[in-house]
């Protein structure tokens, strides 16, 4: 589960050796934007000693490389690859061969360290408007990749638009990248919300992009991280109702019933999916119908 997903700088030791105490799902090491030419070498270090040393829990390690059509995506990959990462974010994704690109050199490491395949995922960050374009077959080049990533700078940059808070100039990349997710059967991750200031503004990013269907949200301050966790969260009414829709179906079972009614409404097969979401993402959360009542 992936509620939150937070970017630490890789060339910052302080925020590195902290983030297993910054409340988010899934850290995300940073070797690219946020590391300049000359200091890449040393952050893969960084990285790789934080990884190896510091016990991060049940928080999952994400560590962004740097893009296919740079000569440090091989060296990083070297040097992350052994701590089994639980996923690389693959920037600049504009098409299938960039993954491709990437899963081979992945496969041949994790064979050399004697890994099973596929040990770690593959998540390609769309920030071009061709990878936008190509978002579904991106999302279904190898079963290495399990999830796809919006970036939102980079891509309106391409798009020669302005960014804004409201962003109705990445509607259509949101959506886009959220159909050929859930088609492709994998998850799908909003891009952060850049104003650390604007809390209000934050939670109707949040919002908004879970009602598009993203399975999370990623952040680039800490501050962000608990009110994405609330909003990507189901609440007490959601979890309840759920458990309601399961009981309700399993006494119609047993009765023998064909078709059943909750609350006035007719119980369908795409309402008991929703509930059967829900209630697992509930129990992964460490809510109960037991805690409930």
């Amino acid at each position: 589960m992936r509620r939150s997903l937070l970017f630490l700088p890789g060339n910052n030791p302080n925020m590195l050796m902290n983030g297993s105490c910054l409340g988010a799902d899934a850290i995300i090491f940073d070797l690219e934007d946020a590391v300049s030419p000359a200091e890449k070498d040393a952050a893969r270090i960084l990285v790789r000693n934080t990884m190896t040393y510091l016990n991060f829990g049940s928080y999952q390690r994400i560590v962004r490389i740097n893009a296919t059509d740079t000569a440090f995506w091989k060296l990083d990959l070297d040097f992350v690859m052994p701590q089994k990462p639980d996923m690389i974010l693959l920037p600049k994704t504009s098409t299938p061969k960039d993954v491709l690109l990437a899963d081979a050199y992945m496969t041949k490491l994790e064979e050399r360290l004697g890994f099973d395949t596929n040990t770690v995922a593959l998540m390609p960050l769309i920030e071009t408007a061709l990878g936008v374009e190509n978002a579904f077959a991106i999302a279904t080049a190898t079963p290495r990749v399990q999830a796809l990533f919006l970036g939102a700078e980079d891509l309106t940059a391409d798009l020669q638009c302005t960014r804004t808070k409201e962003g109705k100039e990445i509607a259509y990349a949101r959506s886009r990248l959220v159909m050929a997710a859930r088609a492709a059967g994998i998850d799908v991750y909003d891009t952060p919300f850049t104003d650390v200031n604007d809390e209000e503004g934050l939670v109707t990013d949040a919002v908004y992009a879970k009602e598009l269907g993203f399975s999370g949200k990623s952040a680039i301050s800490p501050r962000h991280v608990e009110q994405i966790n609330h909003i990507f969260s189901p609440s007490p009414e959601e979890i309840a109702y759920a458990y309601e829709v399961l009981t309700a179906i399993e006494d119609a079972v047993k009765q023998g019933k064909g078709a059943i009614a909750l609350r006035g409404k007719m119980i369908d097969a795409p309402i008991v999916s929703r509930a059967k979401q829900t209630v697992a993402m509930a129990e992964a959360l460490g809510f109960s119908q037991e805690v409930l009542e």
